[in-house]
């Protein structure tokens, strides 16, 4: 399947649940833009999925950030035309494999070192090595995941999900996932980190005297094939609309930080909504950060004082795959869900990307 046709998928599904309306605009996110996602993918999903040519479409890239951000900026302009818009994201993986676009974060090596950019991998060992997440706290917390993505699936909790084509039940999550046979398997970056030097490098930007490596293909998101879409919409245009909304976006933040050690943003970024929005992390039910290695997803609960059983309680990334370009918005509909599923009322939507890149967004469930 095509990803103009992956995507076409939730954008049929929303046409399908909720009608079609004037759209101010339909944006999406999509990290490897080239080849069959190449060609602004976005507009041409509209398309695949039969929205009247007068519908506008944009393609954005903020490296696994993209569809919150994605989501944020459609919200806005719903909000200048008071009127609706899509925001969402697509990824295949499989048919345009990361990197493959050969831009200068992955393929100019003269660039990176003069920038200090360091493979996200390596920071994700660096992270847990500054934090003291060991390699058994790492693999608890996949085995974990992949526990409650399960779980989730076999109780019908992902309502938004919509089945693709011919494809309904996905690889991901795994049943049967443990501690115990993620421990058996291998670092991925231990190598790379020696072989190229770049060990020593962040090492001299952190002032660690060692890298732990912990993370494995067990423990790191797992690369997947993915499209969501959020129709979005003022009270006045839903209303106009004959919509009934499930939720309000309370505050979006955007920011960047610290491009070595980059995936840490998640935190900074959620301070930053939850500023914007005059709450506490006390105020927030339920906390869906992008699972982009387990310690990141450590580093969050610790760094923010949120309690496990309130973060990513249908598993993350780690179980579910991370199609990066989609997951920021798919992640919306899965905190909406489980809002619902449990009567509970706000959210924290939160995910982090290359290059000290993150977004975060707070939605209110309307009853």
């Amino acid at each position: 399947m095509k990803p103009v046709d992956l995507l076409a998928a939730p954008l049929r599904a929303l046409a399908d649940r909720h009608g079609h309306h004037p759209l101010a605009d339909a944006i999406f996110g999509c990290v490897t833009q080239t080849a069959e996602q190449g060609a602004n993918i976005g507009k041409l999903g509209l398309i695949a999925a039969g929205y009247p040519d007068a519908v506008p479409g944009l393609t954005i890239n903020r490296y696994c950030a993209s569809g919150i951000t994605a989501v944020g900026l459609a919200a806005l302009r719903a909000q200048a035309a008071d009127g609706l818009a899509i925001g969402g994201g697509v990824e295949s993986m499989s048919r345009v494999p990361m990197a493959s676009d050969k831009g200068a974060l992955t393929h100019d090596f003269d660039f990176q070192k003069a920038a200090g950019l360091i493979p996200i991998g390596i920071s994700a060992d660096a992270v847990a090595t500054a934090e003291g997440f060991s390699r058994a706290d790492c693999d608890a917390f996949a085995a974990e995941s992949q526990r409650r993505a399960v779980a989730a699936r076999e109780s019908g909790a992902f309502a938004s999900l919509v089945p693709v084509g011919e494809v309904t039940a996905d690889e991901t999550p795994r049943a049967g996932t443990s501690a115990e046979g993620l421990a058996a398997l291998a670092p991925a970056f231990a190598e790379m980190g020696e072989k190229y030097g770049l060990d020593a490098a962040i090492m001299a930007h952190t002032g660690l005297v060692r890298i732990e490596h912990v993370h494995h293909a067990g423990n790191s998101p797992a690369m997947a094939d993915g499209a969501s879409a959020v129709l979005l919409g003022t009270a006045a245009a839903a209303e106009r609309a004959g919509l009934k909304p499930r939720a309000r976006i309370l505050a979006v933040a955007e920011l960047s930080v610290d491009r070595v050690l980059a995936l840490t943003g998640s935190v900074e970024a959620a301070q930053a909504a939850l500023a914007k929005a005059g709450l506490t992390a006390d105020d927030i039910d339920l906390f869906e950060v992008n699972e982009s290695f387990a310690a990141l997803a450590l580093h969050f609960a610790r760094h923010m004082d949120v309690p496990l059983d309130r973060l990513n309680v249908n598993g993350g990334a780690i179980a579910l795959g991370h199609a990066m370009g989609s997951t920021g918005a798919a992640l919306i509909g899965t905190a909406l869900d489980a809002l619902e599923r449990r009567g509970e009322k706000r959210a924290l939507i939160a995910a982090c990307g290359a290059a000290g890149l993150a977004s975060a967004l707070i939605i209110e469930r309307i009853a």
